[in-house]
């Protein structure tokens, strides 16, 4: 009798458990789904307008399909000497940035990650402070002037040579390496340099795809840079620059006159309009045009930016 009645209570108590998992999942997939519809939909939207009719996005109502479907938005966009220009501008200085960022702040972590290093405490913590205490927007400018880098292609890059937080995240994963690796290659005869090209660099591949990774975003989606230092050289403008300017001339429903012709800019109604190109349909063919080649790097950089955002803080 005992028995039968503990088996119906365990049974009682599993079905309700069962029913308690069920509403828990059911929760968390729904707060999961609107959690993505709410992050996917403006970027389906983008999409939708940019690859719509451009008068006929002012009438609004565009959801995640575009009602007349033109590639007309991008046409123009490509026809135009400015955008093609800061095309080139944003890629060149994306490539060489995260080169020669990620080299330079690797080197330098490698340095003050030996321990026979004698100046490898004070330098890092001097290092570190500059994370922490800024100088500030016009010390920094007049720095760079003084450098005689205003109005010139290196200001893209000189700046950013070596980044505070990449150094710590990539020191940190030099110090989990075992010291044998770099004793062994000493005794064989190799300079440091060598045993950082062919010992080290191999050893933190995915702390250095993950400071890639880091280092390629802030220099694509950069765009203050070029406001500050090189917005009096057109041949220098950046594309998020080139974006930014279009989303202040968008909101004004205005576009310099060198662009209107280009861009070809609705200025009529009705059936004149048709086929045009509008402030709404530029913006967002821009934006796409900005967002896509981080979108398509992403993947497959992902599973390095995981395990380099780990191991790295791990010791034995």
């Amino acid at each position: 009798m005992m028995n039968n009645e503990a088996k119906a209570d365990a049974l009682a108590l599993k079905r309700k458990t069962n029913l308690g998992n069920i509403i828990f999942d059911t929760i968390i997939f729904i707060t999961l789904a609107f959690v993505v519809v709410v992050t996917v939909y403006p970027f389906l939207n983008t999409i939708a307008i940019s690859l719509n009719d451009g008068y006929d996005s002012l009438r609004g109502g565009i959801t995640v399909w575009p009602r007349i479907f033109t590639w007309k938005n991008y046409t123009d966009l490509f026809q135009t000497p400015r955008i093609l220009q800061a095309g080139i501008i944003s890629v060149t200085r994306t490539v060489l940035q995260t080169v020669l960022c990620v080299f330079c702040t690797a080197l330098l972590a490698y340095t003050l990650s030996r321990k026979e290093f004698v100046l490898r405490k004070p330098l890092t913590s001097i290092i570190v402070i500059s994370m922490y205490v800024n100088a500030g927007l016009i010390p920094g400018y007049m720095l760079i002037k003084n450098l005689h880098l205003i109005g010139k292609y290196a200001v893209y890059i000189v700046p950013c040579l070596v980044d505070v937080f990449n150094f710590i995240l990539v020191r940190t994963y030099i110090n989990g390496l075992p010291d044998s690796f770099v004793e062994s290659a000493r005794i064989d005869g190799a300079n440091e340099f060598r045993i950082f090209m062919q010992i080290i660099m191999p050893l933190i591949v995915p702390s250095i795809a993950m400071i890639s990774l880091f280092t390629a975003v802030n220099a694509w989606n950069s765009w203050f840079d070029t406001y500050l230092y090189t917005s009096n050289k057109p041949k220098l403008h950046s594309l998020q620059y080139v974006l930014m300017s279009f989303l202040q001339q968008s909101q004004n429903q205005t576009v310099s006159a060198s662009d209107a012709g280009a861009l070809a800019v609705a200025s009529g109604s009705g059936s004149t309009a048709q086929g045009k190109t509008t402030p709404i349909s530029i913006r967002s063919s821009i934006t796409m045009i900005a967002t896509l080649p981080i979108l398509v790097v992403y993947p497959f950089v992902q599973k390095y930016f995981v395990v380099g955002m780990t191991i790295g803080g791990v010791k034995e």
